[in-house]
């Protein structure tokens, strides 16, 4: 200002004792670097928690997650969508590939209590680093393995990176509901199960590309090599990019002095430096008042063998644990088995058996889309879970009698219209039991349903991989209509206890707000009285 003194509040300047720093009644709680001197005083204004908002970063959240968790899900499929390719290689049964699938679902039943746990105890932010660390260190043991003689090295790889899934699977459910709105936490978890989904899809794709059906051990190690420096590149990238957006502190802007100058007061700008932080533990504000309420209920000292107690006293969750099981066990299945099915109809054709996997994971892709926004607009959980669930079982007895029909299109159409319903209903599982055990840990009640697919996956694969070796495809095919036909009819009894809907409606309405997250801050501060 012209004629006036400027003034600039900096660590390494002294201030009088007298001076004063207060936030002003519009500012959000902010950790600034306070100089000597300078006393804060709390805000006049109404609690911030009483404040209901949403942040502009969720969707990089949702994105940075996404990523990470498609890398996972590739290299959990990528063995099984190439399976007679690396049974050669290797020299070893189609059940020990099988395993390389199944080490997934055996390993995150064990290790679900203690990463919940964690989860509870040191949030999000450290969950995404360690993950994403697993999944890293994962891909690159997996190189150690491109002899014949070495598969054991490649089974180690592949069991950290199914620790590494252990921190991502049951995450969707969790970042939808901390970071997003009432009207947009099934559409979220959607676009967060669409990461995994899309890396299963990849999963189906690339291997018969990068790898294919050669006799020459020497060739066949050098496409196995490329195939595994490339998931290792990209699995370092996106850890360097966690550690980079987990690790910054939050963006801050120069904050807004006001100085007495004789009889005027003048405003200057304090110099901060700002830093992005995408991938926090949650937003400034709860984006909901079902979570705001959640955040007052919360306990610190909760005891997570009560939490799993009163979840298993919620026969609604009980039976969705069931038939969430049956269904994503059944996908866990077929997707592992894939290869060995297609290939048992149509030999030699690999790569179509990849880009069959694709076309089910990429329609699920969709009805998943599709499913999370129809429920946000018409939050009818029940009936949109059953008529899901009775179409994955129509559209699996379809596929079951036109796969031996030797027309690969129409097997193309017949996956695809099975994984746009069964793949689709992954993300309403999720969200279903997030509505029947509000207030509970959305990592638990997500667990649990993990669990349970895990289970039914191992006892699937297995089953119907014996099945087809001595009896063919259609028995095994027949062998998972039946389960799906029983979690159809056990989903009918679920009631629709909707807890955090309920919560939403009967607490006072609060006009949401999008919070603004830009280079500057809005957290000004006033120094009164100061004399110069």
């Amino acid at each position: 200002v012209s004629g006036h003194p400027s003034v600039s509040i900096h660590p390494s300047v002294s201030i009088d004792p007298s001076v004063s720093v207060r936030p002003s009644t519009s500012a959000l709680p902010s950790t600034l670097a306070q100089p000597s001197g300078v006393t804060t005083h709390p805000s006049s204004s109404g609690p911030e928690g009483s404040v209901i908002k949403v942040s502009k970063r969720r969707w990089a959240v949702v994105l940075v997650f996404s990523c990470y968790s498609l890398c996972n899900a590739f290299q959990w499929i990528q063995y099984g969508s190439i399976n007679n390719i690396f049974m050669t290689f290797y020299g070893v049964s189609a059940f020990a590939i099988d395993w390389l699938s199944m080490c997934y679902m055996l390993v995150y039943i064990p290790l679900l209590l203690p990463v919940a746990w964690m989860l509870e105890k040191f949030g999000l932010r450290t969950i995404a680093v360690t993950g994403s660390a697993l999944n890293c260190l994962g891909a690159w043991v997996k190189l150690g393995s491109l002899e014949p003689h070495l598969f054991p090295v490649t089974v180690v790889g592949q069991v950290i990176c199914s620790v590494a899934q252990v921190f991502i699977l049951g995450m969707p459910s969790r970042i939808a509901s901390v970071w997003f709105g009432a009207d947009e936490v099934s559409t979220a978890c959607s676009v967060a199960v669409f990461g995994n989904q899309l890396g299963i899809a990849i999963g189906f794709l690339v291997p018969p590309v990068l790898v294919p059906n050669i006799k020459d051990q020497e060739q066949l190690a050098y496409h196995i090599s490329i195939m595994f420096y490339i998931v290792g590149g990209v699995a370092t990238l996106l850890f360097i990019l966690v550690i980079i957006v987990s690790a910054a502190p939050e963006m801050m802007e120069p904050a807004c002095v006001c100085v007495e100058l004789g009889w005027e007061p003048q405003e200057f700008p304090i110099i901060s430096i700002p830093f992005l932080s995408v991938f926090k533990e949650k937003p400034k504000y709860p984006p909901s008042r079902a979570q705001s309420l959640s955040y007052a209920l919360a306990s610190t000292d909760a005891s997570y063998f009560s939490s799993i107690a009163r979840l298993f006293k919620n026969l609604n969750f009980v039976l969705l644990v069931i038939t969430y099981g049956l269904n994503a066990g059944a996908f866990y299945a077929l997707s592992t088995l894939l290869n060995r099915m297609v290939i048992l109809h149509f030999p030699g054709e690999e790569v179509n058996a990849g880009r069959i996997g694709l076309t089910i994971v990429i329609a699920g892709m969709f009805g998943a889309m599709i499913s999370g926004i129809w429920l946000d607009k018409t939050k009818t959980y029940k009936q949109t879970t059953l008529v899901v669930y009775i179409m994955t079982l129509v559209g699996m007895v379809v596929y079951t009698f036109t796969l031996n029909l030797d027309r690969l299109w129409v097997i193309f159409i017949t996956a695809g219209t099975l994984g746009f319903f069964m793949t689709g209903y992954l993300p309403l599982g999720f969200e279903f039991a997030v509505e029947l055990t509000y207030p509970e840990s959305e990592g638990m009640s997500s667990g649990l349903l993990n669990v349970s697919a895990q289970v039914f996956g191992i006892i699937f694969t297995i089953s119907q991989g014996q099945i087809i070796d001595n009896y063919g495809t259609k028995p095994g095919n027949i062998f998972l209509c039946v389960f799906l036909a029983l979690g159809s009819a056990l989903t009918a009894f679920i009631k629709a206890d909707l807890r955090r809907q309920r919560a939403n409606k009967d607490a006072p309405e609060t006009k949401v707000q999008e919070e603004e997250d830009s280079n500057i801050s809005k957290a000004p501060t006033i120094v009164s009285e100061a004399r110069l």
